[in-house]
């Protein structure tokens, strides 16, 4: 049996940014019919070396080989010609243009001249879709989609293109566990037809499922290149970082204070909740899980005011309120920080100090005009505790990563010192390093006296960081663990049961 095709060879390719290594020799193979994994922190170097790959980014030194053809100088189109995609965690699609017409300006060359035949484009466009498992029509309208959707018809333009060597970068950032599995399933007929993949993704756990080898950054270098089956996930993450997995989740104990927050049958027909009766103490970090669609996420909507209660009580402190806006919910004490930070949790085009202070504009201004050094101050002093890796404080937040945007994001609200806040998500898409320190930042919270409430789809963290755990499932409570009682397998047996469980004390 021959041995396969290497599509992709690059050898001591080397890049630097303004003096600042962000390469630093880095050799990597990919193989037809290979999934590759590529990890490593934030800053480790993976983006620089797939815009490497694809053209964007011209290397310094090294020698890169695509499909047999030594590289001396790449270009995005050159790339693609060669047969180099990439789909990232946020697809590059016309929302307001049709599937059909999204998949062929990625195959059809520009001519003004040329007749559109616009059923030999819808019949392409069904073809490919349907190549990748997609049951979507051709005549959709991008806006329309949901992300797992739009991925697909990433994958099924690139296919059209020919594309043999694939580059996914955190595909299942935002999936459902079912959207996750169509999405291997995808991956697996890729595969078996010799598409050869470049996989990126900050769940280490996926990796035994989906790939084949795992080449560790760390620093612009490669630190490992192992088989996958060779590998465990507490190794991977002393190669990524350089400390052991239980530096992940730093949990202090910290003491446990009044109610803070108490529900008492609250409901919202609105968001879909049901009957909910919970309580957060200061110094507590009380977890939400469930599957997606559970109601969590409604649930922090409702608590910030954003969908309206209209049943049942909210008290802060023992004072019934009423929460109908997110700023009468700042007023009282309520912070919220969402799952899609890039949308809701920051602007991205506004620079670090301007983000960190949107909470307060209040408090920093006089006679409505803001006090520009009182902002500058009250940013710094954030980004020091928070160790928020910026150029300056006026470095655009867009230009940060993940996790330093999330840092961001939490260092808004906690400049309005309020008594809880929720946390949605809060380490989703960000790097073990950056999740590491959240977490850090989360326990000096609480052991400040803050209540924390912290939804996640992430089990080893709901288990690493939570006092309590609340399972949620159709917009109800179906069950109470405390930390000494928690287990994966308890959590999904609530989270999946059919009938209600009883909490448990």
């Amino acid at each position: 049996m021959n041995p396969p095709e290497v599509l992709l060879n690059l050898s001591d390719v080397t890049k630097s940014f303004a003096g600042v290594h962000a390469l630093r020799g880095v050799s990597f193979e990919l193989l037809a019919g290979e999934v590759h994994a590529l990890i490593g922190e934030n800053g480790a170097g993976k983006s620089t070396l797939i815009k490497v790959i694809t053209g964007a980014n011209r290397p310094d030194d090294g020698v890169v080989v695509i499909r047999s053809q030594a590289i001396q100088r790449n270009t995005p189109s050159f790339a693609k010609s060669r047969g180099v995609a990439a789909i990232y965690q946020q697809p590059a699609l016309f929302p307001d243009l049709t599937v059909a017409e999204n998949i062929a300006l990625r195959l059809e060359r520009p001519n003004p001249w040329r007749l559109i035949r616009w059923s030999q484009r819808r019949t392409r466009a069904r073809e490919l879709l349907e190549r990748v498992g997609a049951a979507i029509s051709p005549e959709s309208f991008v806006r329309d989609l949901t992300m797992p959707q739009q991925q697909l018809v990433e994958i099924a333009a690139a296919l059209g293109a020919d594309a043999k060597i694939l580059i996914l970068d955190e595909p299942t950032a935002s999936l459902s566990d079912r959207e996750v599995d169509n999405l291997f399933r995808v991956i697996g007929e890729l595969r078996s037809h010799g598409v050869g993949m470049i996989y990126i993704s900050h769940r280490l756990e996926e990796l035994p499922r989906v790939a084949d080898r795992v080449t560790v950054l760390r620093d612009g270098a490669v630190v490992a290149t192992r088989p996958v089956d060779q590998v465990d996930r507490a190794e991977l993450i002393r190669l990524m970082v350089g400390r052991p997995l239980d530096a992940v989740f730093p949990k202090q104990d910290v003491p446990i204070g009044q109610v803070v927050l108490e529900t008492v049958h609250l409901s919202s027909a609105q968001a879909g909740v049901h009957d909910i009766s919970l309580t957060v103490r200061a110094g507590e970090i009380v977890a939400l899980a469930g599957l997606v669609g559970a109601g969590r996420t409604e649930l922090a909507r409702v608590l910030f005011g954003l969908e309206p209660a209209d049943g049942g009580e909210i008290r802060l402190s023992g004072r019934r309120v009423v929460i109908d806006s997110p700023r009468r919910a700042v007023e009282l004490g309520v912070a919220y920080v969402p799952e899609d930070r890039r949308r809701h949790g920051v602007i991205l085009d506004m620079p670090v100090a301007a983000n960190t202070t949107l909470a307060i504009l209040r408090r920093i201004s006089t006679a409505g005009l803001l006090r520009f050094r009182e902002e500058r101050r009250v940013a710094a002093e954030f980004v020091n505790r928070f160790a928020i890796r910026t150029p300056s404080l006026d470095t655009p937040v867009i230009n940060l990563s993940g996790g330093n945007q999330q840092k961001v994001a939490l260092a808004r609200w906690l400049a309005a010192e309020p008594k809880l806040i929720i946390l949605d998500e809060p380490t989703q898409g960000v790097d073990v390093g950056a999740k590491a320190e959240i977490h850090r930042l989360m326990g000096e919270l609480a052991s400040r006296g803050l209540a924390i409430i912290m939804i996640s789809s992430e089990l080893p963290e709901v288990l690493g960081m939570a006092d309590r755990i609340i399972v949620m499932r159709g917009g109800r409570i179906v069950g109470e663990l405390s930390r000494v009682q928690a287990t994966q397998e308890r959590i999904l047996e609530l989270a999946v049961s059919h009938v209600e469980a009883g909490v448990a004390s």
